[in-house]
C-alpha cells in the first residue's frame, strides 16, 4: 500500500497522539502479515555477531523482547520492553524520504505485584530522521526517548534499556552472565511442520539487572541481586503456519542458572500444531526439544472483562528434562495493543515450579490468539 505523506505518522509519537482508528488503519494497511501469506526460506549460512544482534531489513518482521523481574524499594516488579520492526512491502520502491519503508513499534509493561496491577504503554513510528532507527550492525534501537542498545564487555553483552512513559519508566542496565543461546539449529528455529516455517532466534538468558524503575513520581533503585532478565531476538519472513491461530510461550530463568524455553502453536480447536524449545544448564550445551517431546496442559483459566478471552494462567508442562508447572503471579496481565499491533494478548510475570510444587525460577508467559486469530 502506498502511503501519501499526509497519511504517514510523525517520526515518533506515543500512540495517544493519534486516534485508535487511525493507528489501526495504518497497521492493517501496511504492517500486518496474514497467516495465509507464503513464508520464504531464510538465507542460508551461520549467524555472525555482533551483526546478527542488529536488524534484518530484508525480512518481514522482527522483534527484540526483554522481560524480567526485580525488587525495587519494597516492591517486586515484572517488566517488559519490546521493540518490533516491520518491513512494508508496498513502499520499498518509493524514493521519497517520507516513505514508510520500515515501521518500528514498542511495547512496555510493568507488573506491580504489591498493588496487583499491570501498567502498559506503546508507541509506533516510521523509521527514519534519526528519531526512530534500528541499526543493522548491532542491537541499537531508538524510538524517541525509548531505546535498547548493546555493547561488548569482556566478550559478553551489556544492554542499556530505557523507556520513559506517563505512569512508569524503566532505566535498566543488563549484563550477560552466560553465552548467547542459539535456539533451534544454530539459531534457526522451526515454527511449524513446513520446512519454510523458520525464524532466526537467539536468546540472552540470565541477564543481571541494575538501574531504576519509576512508578508515578517515585524513582526506585533496583537493589535485588537475584533480579534477572531475558532477551529474545527473532526475525522471519512469516513464522506462523496457516493453521495456527496463536501460541503459548515461556522463557524462564531458573534459580540454579539454567534456562528453559518452551512454546506451542495452537490450532483453532486448541490442539497443538507445533511445539519446540530448549534447556541449557549453566556452562552446558543447549538441548533442543522436538514437537513430540513437549506437552502443555492447562490447569486454571482467567477471563478478561475487556476482551472476553479466557487465558490459561496456570499450566502443567511436560518436557524431556522434567515436569514443571507455570503459574501467573497476577492473573490480570492482558495487554490491549490494538493501537499498535492490533491485538489483545496475555503476557506476564510467572513462577516456574518443579514436580513437587517448589518454586525453581521466574520468567514470562506469553499467550496469543485467545481473543482473536493472530496476524503478524
Amino acid at each position: 500500500m502506498r502511503l501519501a505523506p499526509s497519511a504517514t505518522p510523525p517520526a515518533t509519537v506515543p500512540t495517544s497522539a493519534w486516534s485508535r482508528r487511525e493507528w489501526l488503519a495504518l497497521c492493517l494497511g501496511t504492517c500486518t502479515l496474514p497467516l495465509t501469506a507464503a513464508a520464504q526460506t531464510l538465507p542460508a549460512g551461520p549467524l555472525h555477531f555482533p551483526r546478527d544482534h542488529g536488524r534484518h531489513p530484508e525480512l518481514r518482521t522482527e522483534w527484540w523482547y526483554l522481560t524480567g523481574h526485580a525488587r525495587a524499594g519494597e516492591r517486586t516488579f515484572g517488566f517488559q520492553l519490546t521493540f518490533f520492526r516491520s518491513r512494508v512491502p508496498g513502499t520499498q520502491a518509493l524514493h521519497s524520504r517520507f516513505a514508510a519503508r520500515q515501521l518500528l513499534f514498542a511495547h512496555a509493561a510493568l507488573t506491580d505485584l504489591q498493588d496487583r496491577r499491570l501498567l502498559h504503554e506503546q508507541r509506533i513510528a516510521r523509521a527514519g530522521f534519526g528519531l526512530a532507527e534500528a541499526s543493522e550492525q548491532d542491537t541499537d534501537i531508538v524510538l524517541g526517548d525509548w531505546l535498547l542498545k548493546r555493547r561488548d564487555a569482556a566478550g559478553r553483552s551489556q544492554y542499556t534499556a530505557r523507556m520513559l512513559g506517563t505512569d512508569f519508566a524503566l532505566e535498566l542496565e543488563l549484563t550477560a552472565t552466560q553465552e548467547v543461546l542459539l535456539q533451534g539449529e544454530a539459531g534457526i528455529s522451526r515454527k511449524g511442520p513446513q520446512p519454510d516455517n523458520l525464524s532466526y532466534y537467539i536468546t540472552e538468558p540470565q541477564l543481571q539487572v541494575q538501574g531504576h524503575i519509576t512508578l508515578g513520581r517515585e524513582r526506585l533503585a533496583v537493589h535485588d541481586t537475584a533480579a534477572r532478565a531475558w532477551l529474545d531476538h527473532e526475525a522471519s519472513q512469516a513464522i506462523l503456519p496457516t493453521e495456527a491461530v496463536g501460541w503459548d510461550w515461556i522463557g524462564m530463568n531458573l534459580e540454579d542458572g539454567s534456562a528453559l524455553t518452551a512454546f506451542q502453536l495452537r490450532r483453532a480447536n486448541g490442539t497443538a500444531l507445533w511445539a519446540g524449545g530448549s534447556w541449557r544448564a549453566p556452562g552446558g550445551p543447549a538441548r533442543n526439544f522436538g514437537p513430540e517431546t513437549l506437552r502443555f496442559t492447562p490447569l486454571r483459566s482467567w477471563a478478561s472483562g475487556t476482551s472476553g478471552a479466557r487465558y490459561p494462567v496456570a499450566w502443567q508442562l511436560s518436557t524431556p528434562v522434567g515436569l514443571f508447572e507455570v503459574h501467573a503471579l497476577l492473573d490480570a496481565q492482558e495487554l490491549d495493543s490494538r493501537a499498535s499491533t492490533g491485538a489483545f494478548y496475555w503476557e506476564g510475570l510467572s513462577e516456574l515450579r518443579g514436580a513437587q510444587g517448589q518454586a525453581v525460577g521466574r520468567g514470562y508467559l506469553e499467550m496469543t490468539g485467545y481473543a482473536a486469530r493472530l496476524a503478524l
